[in-house]
């Protein structure tokens, strides 16, 4: 997601006018015989509110109706477009700014329920088992059917100190599990770090947003004090990370990279393409990287494993990622009328890889249990993502989009090193246990590959 700075104020204008004026609809159409077929479908709408206006069973305020149709308007068009009333845009202010009340759960919308994407750590929902995948069926006792996403996430926010009764519904799960959830104030800490064997650096990212930067380069210069020179190398780890800010995804890979391009966009128009490139600098100084990466991790995670994977600057261990490779722009509407939430771009990766419903395929494929290895052999059962979703984007745009990506470099590493890492856990192998880092069994193969990598010179291929 991106913010960009603008006003819709006219268009709502013109649309407002459409159902205030719809007997002068004929008119308007006959002085502009271009726009005839618009002005028809103006009139549509404003003869459909004037009749629920009049005649719906209860009483109704325009602001709802109209509200109500314009989040239709743009949540029909793709997974991620949204209207945003006034409170819910002050919500999405406070979040991506780094604090905001509620669970501490990112979800999208589908099959008419709400789906996790991924619980924030040390939030009230990861405390209480929340998972990425689970299905939230009911809100204290109430169907989630029939609920904006918008409206979900509203019931799901509060005061700090309340509670509410998740119903979720859970792969391999027979039953409903019913979770009790106190709300609390989110300031999520989006950057973990700690020391793996006094030589390796870990870094977990959870989200993308104004902080994330400032407490990476944080995170860097307080483990190289820590290790006293003796680092062999970075574990970056993105599983289950939602994504968030471009900005910051940008300045991460920039953090990581010397030269080379990070990212790319393209837009409805060629003029309104754009292009981001690192600048000098390492913040690692050179260090070899391990990405971590799963299907959890969307948007901007992979905006940082793309580039960095593409310049060969790291080496992306895991699952393929979730696949959302399009940008979304946030344009504040006039008169305290909130903001839309609008798909204005895809990005790709510096090879030319759209992201868009594929994901990154990471270079070494590491399942997470043996579970996950199996559901994976089942497509029907595998986990769902980008592309699953209703009304996703295809991974182009049409004619003049087609994808003209670069084939990657070689990943330049001898055989004897991947030949290191296991790809599923052995049998009997514990369950992942998020308080022992021993129990994560991807982290674990993470550290036996960067281990070799140090061991093992590398000639690095920049683009």
């Amino acid at each position: 997601m991106k913010f960009k700075v603008g006003t819709t104020a006219a268009v709502a204008g013109a649309f407002a006018a459409g159902i205030i004026i719809g007997p002068q609809v004929a008119a308007l159409a006959q002085a502009d015989g271009g726009r005839a077929e618009t002005y028809r479908l103006l009139q549509l709408f404003g003869d459909v509110f004037a009749r629920v206006r009049a005649e719906y069973v209860e009483p109704v305020q325009d602001r709802d109706l109209v509200e109500n149709a314009v989040n239709g308007m743009l949540t029909g068009l793709d997974p991620h477009s949204a209207y945003l009333n006034p409170r819910n845009f002050r919500d999405m202010q406070v979040q991506t700014r780094g604090e905001f009340g509620g669970l501490g759960i990112e979800v999208t919308q589908e099959n008419g329920y709400i789906r996790v994407i991924s619980p924030i750590d040390d939030t009230p929902a990861a405390r209480a088992g929340v998972k990425p995948g689970d299905f939230i069926t009911h809100l204290n006792g109430t169907s989630t059917q029939g609920l904006t996403l918008q409206e979900a996430v509203e019931q799901m926010r509060g005061e700090r100190g309340t509670a509410i009764r998740l119903t979720i519904r859970r792969e391999n799960e027979q039953r409903p599990i019913e979770v009790s959830i106190t709300r609390d104030v989110i300031r999520p800490q989006v950057v973990r770090y700690r020391l793996e064997g006094n030589d390796v650096a870990y870094i977990r990212i959870t989200s993308f947003n104004e902080q994330t930067d400032v407490n990476l380069r944080r995170a860097m210069t307080t483990m190289r004090q820590q290790a006293g020179g003796t680092l062999k190398g970075v574990i970056l780890d993105l599983r289950n990370n939602p994504g968030g800010l471009l900005d910051q995804a940008v300045q991460v890979a920039d953090d990581l990279l010397d030269q080379g391009e990070i990212v790319s966009t393209r837009a409805r128009r060629a003029e309104d393409a754009q292009r981001w490139n690192a600048r000098s600098g390492d913040i690692t100084n050179g260090l070899p990287i391990v990405v971590l990466v799963n299907g959890g991790s969307a948007s901007a995670s992979e905006i940082v494993a793309g580039a960095l994977q593409d310049h060969r600057r790291a080496v992306v261990l895991g699952t393929r990622s979730f696949g959302k490779g399009s940008v979304q722009t946030v344009m504040p509407l006039g008169g305290n009328n909130g903001a839309i939430r609008l798909t204005t771009a895809r990005y790709y990766t510096p090879s030319g890889r759209s992201i868009q419903a594929t994901g990154i395929e990471p270079d070494v494929e590491v399942r997470a249990s043996r579970q996950e290895a199996q559901t994976a052999a089942n497509a029907s059962s595998a986990r769902e993502r980008e592309q699953d979703l209703r009304r996703a984007l295809r991974a182009e745009g049409g004619e003049g989009q087609q994808n003209a990506a670069v084939p990657l470099p070689p990943l330049n590493l001898p055989a004897s090193v991947l030949e290191r890492v296991q790809r599923q856990p052995p049998e009997g192998a514990p369950a992942l246990d998020l308080t022992k880092p021993e129990t994560d069994f991807q982290l674990q193969q993470g550290l036996v590959l960067i281990r070799a990598m140090a061991s093992t010179p590398q000639r690095r291929a920049q683009r």
